[in-house]
């Protein structure tokens, strides 16, 4: 069974505990596109099978989150896991509509980003969170990164929370925009909820969460490889260049160049990258 699987993920749950599940659900290889934090919720695409080799085409996605932050106090880890290593005030002023959509703003656009200490990203063969349990500093280099929307949802002066939905490319980590919003608003802060809504095309109305499919049906939520490629061109292979095409034998055509559906006999059968009038093998099912 092939396809990609759109996962609710619930709270306080890994990853990669999820993956262990719902490989146990199909018995099939199971990959990922991009991980979710343990405290965040929402959508957690799977690669079902040989849905596994769409994922250089999967990883690169730019993705929605709905955030909460909340301010006056900092923590080690930039979320509510942490313990909390600076508080500070959080004048009413600095709470008014108007100045934080201000601040929001201010972040639309390209931009460098310090990733957190508490992050898997790998310096000298290290992930970085190894370096922080230890208490070791180490260098972290800026990336770039570019928020696209940022919208305010709500503010809680009581509460000293601000909730905000935001769209950004991969590679966004939404603690360390947290951190700088609040720093922004002359205070300091932490991610206390987040909530992913979409990743590229997947969006939560079409997760599942793993509950109900493990009571459903395999194929009932499983989107076929051939949806992921809805948007790429098609060509029609008839049996002898098939057969040629399957062998690794490039197949002159004169189309545009890029991806697309391979189909034979109306049947989709794969996909083939189209480079100066050859067509070569990519995804075969």
């Amino acid at each position: 069974m092939d396809g990609i699987i759109v996962i609710n993920k619930p709270k306080n749950c890994t990853s990669h505990d999820v993956v262990y599940k719902v490989k146990k659900i199909f018995n099939e290889k199971v990959g990922h596109t991009g991980t979710l934090d343990p405290l965040a919720t929402g959508v957690l695409p799977l690669l079902i099978g040989k849905g596994t080799l769409c994922s250089k085409y999967l990883i690169n996605h730019d993705k929605t989150y709905e955030v909460e932050l909340t301010l006056g106090k900092k923590t080690d880890t930039a979320d509510s896991e942490g313990k909390i290593i600076e508080t500070n005030d959080v004048p009413t002023e600095i709470l008014k509509q108007q100045n934080v959509e201000k601040v929001l703003n201010s972040f639309i656009g390209k931009q460098k980003q310090i990733p957190p200490i508490y992050s898997a990203i790998k310096v000298k063969g290290k992930k970085l969170y190894e370096y922080a349990r230890k208490g070791q500093e180490v260098e972290i280099q800026p990336r770039e990164i570019e928020i696209y929307s940022i919208n305010l949802m709500k503010i809680n002066s009581e509460t000293k929370k601000i909730e905000f939905q935001v769209h950004c490319s991969k590679g966004t980590y939404i603690r360390t925009l947290c951190e700088d919003i609040a720093e922004k608003l002359s205070t300091v802060g932490y991610m206390s909820e987040l909530n992913r809504i979409q990743v590229g095309t997947f969006t939560l109305s079409e997760a599942v969460s793993i509950e109900n499919l493990e009571k459903a049906p395999k194929e009932k939520y499983l989107i076929p490889i051939e949806k992921v490629f809805e948007k790429c061109g098609s060509i029609e292979l008839k049996d002898v260049s098939l057969k040629k095409f399957l062998n690794g034998v490039k197949i002159t055509k004169n189309e545009p160049d890029g991806v697309y559906r391979i189909y034979n006999k109306g049947t989709f059968v794969g996909t083939g990258i189209l480079k100066d009038g050859k067509l070569k093998r990519d995804i075969i099912l």
